[in-house]
């Protein structure tokens, strides 16, 4: 445990009205202090539902149990108080859709501004001064500080809510799918970003996405998920190159080929039903 800043025990997701509908199926897994873990999957394979568990947004209709401990605490048997001190402090979220994040109605600075003092207690000019340091980290001009998120591109709102993100130095930054909606060279700079953040904050990273180019490009240790389960995990270089689940073996044969010598292979269900016994 002294070197993971986050252990995750057995732990299940599940309807109220359901408890033996498990959407998340008793998974444990453990995230390295300073290191970037990717959980890769499809839609529905449970990794968002995952990450809103560490961060206890879970909708009202769910319910869980196991242990999520952070640097010694079990996240789950923490009121909904003290999880509101550490949610956005010590663990952050950039969430997959800006536009459903950020108000519509108000500044990128007044939003980035109250994501600060939520957790400190700054005066005006030093929020102020706060709210410019992180748009220039995140690549902003400073003079975007009064505008709305409609006048801001895809890339410069996603910068906007890693802005937020990291605004009170998160030792754990959660990132699901921020890239999915962005072209590919938006997509990479966000990524760029994401990673010199990482370096320049000693944080932990937990990566979702479902991009194996993604996972090649940032990932230290990846986790394969298969309808709420943990089909496997291990080092990038591990995975990525001697995979031994049929699962992750179908998904990487859906991978584009760059010199395009290889047709799309989709995944045969039928088969890995099969493989999978």
């Amino acid at each position: 445990m002294k070197n993971n800043i986050l252990k995750i025990n057995k732990l299940k997701v599940f309807p109220n009205n359901n408890p033996r509908l498990n959407l998340v199926k008793n998974i444990s897994l453990s995230l390295k202090k300073g290191k970037t873990t990717c959980i890769v999957g499809e839609s529905g394979s449970g990794k968002s539902l995952t990450a809103l568990s560490i961060m206890q947004l879970l909708s009202s209709q769910l319910n869980m149990s196991g242990s999520i401990v952070f640097e010694g605490v079990n996240l789950v048997n923490l009121t909904k108080e003290d999880i509101r001190k550490r949610r956005g402090k010590d663990v952050a979220m950039i969430f997959q859709e800006p536009m459903t994040s950020l108000n519509p109605v108000l500044t990128i600075g007044y939003q980035i501004e109250e994501a600060i003092k939520v957790h400190n207690n700054l005066l005006k000019a030093e929020l102020n001064k706060r709210v410019e340091e992180l748009l220039n980290i995140v690549g902003i001009p400073t003079d975007r500080i009064n505008s709305y998120p409609d006048e801001l591109s895809g890339g410069q709102r996603q910068r906007v809510m890693i802005a937020m993100a990291i605004s009170c130095s998160p030792r754990l930054l959660i990132a699901d799918e921020p890239t999915t909606a962005l072209d590919v060279t938006v997509q990479a700079q966000i990524l760029d970003l994401l990673n010199s953040l990482k370096i320049k904050f000693e944080m932990t990273m937990l990566f979702i996405t479902h991009d194996f180019g993604v996972v090649e490009d940032i990932a230290d240790d990846v986790v394969v998920m298969y309808q709420g389960e943990i089909v496997e995990q291990g080092t990038v270089l591990k995975v990525l190159k001697k995979p031994m689940h049929p699962y992750t073996k179908a998904l990487l044969a859906c991978v584009p080929d760059p010199q395009g010598k290889k047709d799309l292979n989709p995944i045969d269900y039928s088969a890995l039903k099969k493989a999978i016994g």
